[in-house]
């Protein structure tokens, strides 16, 4: 009987969207997945709101003058169906290519709605991947972004076991959602073992300048060592075609300037497995993860076990869904579908 592994190779991808072009950066999301691939990455992460960009703007310009702006954001962002126009290019890689993919996007409610969510979407990767594993909803905006994006809950805050990682819990928060430590709790309590967090480019905002990196490998080395999982970050910088749009549509602004982001890949003892990375030069943070690690980690702490004290401190979230496409479970039975669409092809 073959062994199952316990080394496979990871990703950040440290890079920018073409700037509000759904279908330009989903192609660009493509060939970043390929690329992985040919690196012989098993799981890819990408920036917050990777698809179509992070709406800088709104740091930037008085709320009235920005309806057109944040229209034609909601016209740009993505439906997360099984195999619709948006998704199935991205599937169909994953599925071609081995690579797994958590994608940041700015998600568009299904069945014809324009409430927004900032998400991030899991796709299973190998022969027999490309199915859609679930999706996880922003759960707290933070600040002007709740201009933008509804609040996520419970019933997305979730791990899902990943074949092409030899079934390895993923999952994953955005932004700020790591402060909120029940979030994370949530995730510990479900035996996450790899962790995608998805991040923009902070320190080019005024303001966060000398700050922002500290705060983001903050967040994530305590998540690591308090979770005892790899963390995957990856965080886009801001280019000159993201500039262009908003001076072009929205006037000049000097809140937000170039370059920006922090990826990296960091061990569940602390330690940098990959980068970090910041900058404008786009790049692949690769690094491997090798699950026989955690046994020597779970000695010393173990946070779904001898440091859980369930006797002290009570734990617990609410995972009903609400929304109407959360109800409807729309991701359930893609593996069924497409296993019938391939027989009746034979």
């Amino acid at each position: 009987m073959a062994s199952t592994p316990t080394k496979f190779k990871v990703a950040a991808a440290h890079a920018a969207p073409v700037f509000m072009d759904k279908a330009a950066t989903i192609k660009k999301a493509v060939r970043l997945i390929e690329q992985a691939a040919a690196e012989d990455v098993k799981l890819l992460v990408f920036p917050e709101t990777f698809v179509p960009g992070y709406p800088y703007w709104i740091e930037c310009y008085p709320p009235l003058t920005q309806v057109s702006a944040l229209a034609t954001y909601a016209a740009q962002s993505v439906v997360v169906e099984p195999n619709n126009a948006d998704m199935a290019p991205l599937q169909d890689a994953c599925r071609r290519t081995g690579v797994a993919v958590v994608l940041g996007v700015s998600e568009r409610m299904a069945d014809g709605g324009h409430t927004l969510f900032n998400s991030q979407v899991l796709i299973e990767g190998g022969a027999d991947g490309g199915a859609i594993l679930g999706v996880h909803r922003k759960l707290q905006p933070t600040y002007v972004e709740r201009m933008v994006w509804a609040q996520g809950n419970g019933s997305t805050l979730r791990v899902w076991p990943v074949r092409a990682l030899a079934g390895t819990k993923v999952g994953g928060l955005a932004c700020w959602e790591h402060t909120m430590n029940g979030a994370r709790q949530a995730l510990i309590a479900q035996g996450q073992v790899v962790h995608a967090g998805a991040w923009p480019a902070l320190s080019t905002m005024r303001g966060f300048e000398s700050v922002a990196d500290a705060q983001i490998e903050a967040l994530m080395k305590a998540h690591a060592l308090t979770a005892q999982v790899w963390v995957v970050t990856a965080s886009n910088y801001v280019d000159e075609g993201c500039l262009a749009w908003m001076r072009e549509s929205l006037g000049e602004q000097e809140l937000v300037k170039k370059g920006g982001g922090w990826s990296a890949v960091v061990h569940p003892f602390c330690g940098f497995v990959a980068g970090p990375h910041t900058g404008e030069e786009e790049k692949l943070v690769v690094g491997e993860v090798d699950l026989a690690d955690l046994a020597a980690v779970k000695v010393w702490i173990d946070a779904k076990g001898h440091y859980q004290r369930p006797e002290i401190l009570r734990f617990g979230f609410d995972e009903t869904p609400y929304w109407a496409d959360e109800k409807r479970d729309r991701f359930k039975g893609q593996e069924e579908g497409r296993r019938v669409k391939e027989e009746g092809e034979e």
